[in-house]
């Protein structure tokens, strides 16, 4: 074996030794958070509970819902918990073989990307949420109430959370494709429209069949992509400064 296949090894052995870790640090993480998962899902449940009369609760329509709607939470929490674990791991493979600037470019990618898709959350939860919630129970009546299962809205939160959190991370592209020259901003603007028709596409996709929870996805996508193109203006701007 050439030196260069013993170094390749050499790697290989080294991210199954990191990646191994990181996987042992999750699964502990989902044991020790399976403690918190009820707490945590009555603080995910608190704008649906808000918005329904009082004295109503949540329900469970088979025997383990509750439990896979626990170990769904906890796998979630440990996902984030050992994120910077995970981050470490991944950030010492691959730092040794990076430039400074590189080095500099791949933190900045990183520590925006997770504080855009904390924002997108929060944005979510705080905002959308009670809107859309208070609207839909809004047409309860006496003799149609509203029984909100555990499972299913799990599963809902989780997929427009996620869908708002991703949705935030449109800037960080537009600057990383600026900053590696891949596309101009002057392309990207030229694109607009197609953008608009996209970004309601996507919204629709990713959110309940309604108007108004799509519309609350795509207009904050909208600016978000302003936003992202005036940035990745002023980045080209001070490449141009500093190659002349």
């Amino acid at each position: 074996m050439n030196e260069a296949s013993q170094n390749i090894v050499a790697h290989l052995k080294e991210l199954q030794s990191r990646l191994r870790l990181s996987l042992i640090v999750y699964v502990l993480g989902v044991m020790l958070l399976m403690n918190w998962s009820a707490p945590v899902f009555e603080f995910m449940a608190e704008p649906m509970l808000k918005a329904l009369p009082t004295g109503t609760s949540m329900v469970f329509l088979n025997a383990p819902d509750v439990f896979f709607t626990y170990l769904k939470i906890a796998l979630l929490l440990s996902l984030f918990a050992t994120s910077p674990v995970t981050f470490y791991q991944v950030w010492s493979f691959v730092a040794p073989g990076l430039y400074s600037n590189e080095r500099k470019l791949f933190r900045m990618v990183v520590t925006s990307s997770v504080l855009l898709f904390l924002a997108g959350g929060a944005f979510a939860y705080f905002v959308v949420f009670p809107l859309i919630f208070t609207f839909f129970l809004g047409f309860a009546t006496e003799h149609i109430q509203a029984l909100p299962a555990v499972k299913e809205y799990l599963s809902l939160f989780l997929k427009l959370l996620f869908a708002f959190g991703i949705s935030f991370e449109i800037p960080v592209v537009l600057i990383l494709l600026a900053r590696l020259q891949l596309v101009s901003a002057a392309k990207l603007a030229e694109k607009r429209r197609f953008v608009i028709v996209w970004v309601f596409i996507f919204a629709a996709i990713l959110t309940p069949p309604d108007i108004i929870s799509q519309v609350f996805l795509a207009v904050p996508m909208l600016m978000l992509f302003e936003a992202g193109l005036w940035f990745a203006r002023r980045i080209e701007k001070k490449m141009q400064a500093e190659g002349g």
